[in-house]
């Protein structure tokens, strides 16, 4: 049961309702996560808001579902784990690169490099070095699109925390988790 409660629909606060209308209407749904995030309607326009403007970055809609399973994973977030193993699926992505995204690896060299920097730039919380720069440039990013990086991993982590503090009930299909092998 999630430690955080979510917004009953009959008693959203009219600006909250209003962002979840448009949810629906991009997802047919209205997940967990943006309900219980509607008990502040400053936390849900904020996440909608960022996500939104990262949505409309350089970065491919795949490969910032590739970058969200790789953080999920790296986060230990079930909930967003599940969330984007559907999303990166409606986003084209395979089981088996599913999997390999959620291990940090990708077949793309170009989206395995975005996903090793996004790692680092979790482990180091920020203070990669110039070798983790030189490899995702060589890999052919930009300043720009490295931003954008540093951008989804903030996001990330922002929906991960969110979740893990909320134990948010999960309402995607459960996924085995790789942390729980170790």
């Amino acid at each position: 049961m999630s430690r955080l409660a979510a917004v009953p629909p009959d008693t959203t606060e009219p600006r909250a309702a209003a962002l979840l209308d448009r949810v629906e209407q991009a997802l047919g749904s209205r997940p967990n996560m943006l309900l219980t995030m509607a008990t502040s309607p400053a936390v849900l326009d904020a996440y909608l808001a960022f996500s939104g403007a990262l949505a409309g970055g350089h970065l491919s809609a795949t490969l910032r579902e590739q970058l969200a399973l790789t953080l999920a994973a790296e986060n230990e977030c079930g909930y967003c784990l599940a969330a984007h193993t559907t999303f990166g699926a409606r986003a084209g992505l395979s089981d088996e690169e599913i999997g390999a995204n959620a291990r940090g690896e990708a077949a793309d060299p170009r989206a395995a490099a975005a996903l090793r920097f996004a790692r680092r730039v979790v482990r180091t919380r920020g203070f990669v070095n110039e070798e983790d720069l030189a490899e995702v440039r060589a890999a052919g990013f930009g300043d720009g699109e490295i931003g954008e990086i540093v951008g989804a991993v903030a996001l990330n982590v922002f929906t991960n925390y969110f979740n893990s503090v909320a134990q948010t009930d999960l309402d995607f299909p459960a996924v085995p988790v790789p942390w729980a092998e170790d």
